[in-house]
């Protein structure tokens, strides 16, 4: 991982604090300036965006880390600290609307990060290090306990909000062979003209 690029500390958006919601959870829409980079597409601004605003999370860690010895437990330890952005409502087990996924009226239950957001989230991180010049295989957004923790996020949160995350399955369009079904078409019968009045 020597050739692992490192976050660049000179960085214009190396601040004292980091603010995740404005760099993490919106979408690539609230990014108007005209800049080289709105040439590319929204899905590859989202991942610079969410790419240096981890930088930005290491650099501000205590004490502060470089991405080479970033590990899974680093990767869990920041997608916690995003929940304080998270604008989902996740109920807890006591609360009367646990598993309602339209509950009559507000609750005190607390805001997380939806899991579906934090999903997307690591897919662009990891797709990020590996351009940067990681290693799949020494990949702390692709670790075993990031795995699972998103799994537990996943059940947890379809459980208390009471919503299925199944996968859809695609709908595959008909098969046409020649061992289906055939209708039989019958021959046009000609009809004869109408016979002409007789004169009686």
């Amino acid at each position: 991982m020597d050739s692992l690029q490192e976050f660049d500390p000179s960085n214009s958006s190396n601040t004292s604090s980091i603010n995740i919601n404005a760099s993490i959870t919106t979408n690539s829409s609230s990014s108007s300036s005209l800049s080289p980079s709105s040439t590319l597409s929204r899905y590859e601004n989202q991942k610079r965006r969410d790419w240096n605003t981890f930088g930005q999370y290491l650099r501000n860690h205590r004490p502060p880390l470089s991405l080479s010895r970033c590990s899974g437990a680093h990767v869990l330890e920041f997608l916690k600290y995003l929940d304080q952005f998270g604008k989902t409502k996740v109920h807890i087990q006591m609360c009367p609307f646990f598993g309602n996924p339209n509950p009559p009226a507000p609750c005190p239950c607390p805001l997380r990060q939806a899991w579906g957001s934090l999903d997307a989230l690591i897919g662009r991180l990891r797709a990020a290090f590996e351009e940067h010049g990681g290693k799949p295989e020494a990949n702390p957004f692709g670790a075993r306990a990031v795995r699972l923790y998103l799994r537990e996020v996943r059940d947890s949160q379809a459980k208390a909000r009471g919503i299925s995350y199944e996968k859809k399955k695609r709908k595959r369009p008909p098969q046409s062979s020649s061992s289906s079904t055939t209708s039989t078409i019958l021959p046009v019968q000609a009809i004869p003209p109408p016979a002409p009045p007789s004169a009686s």
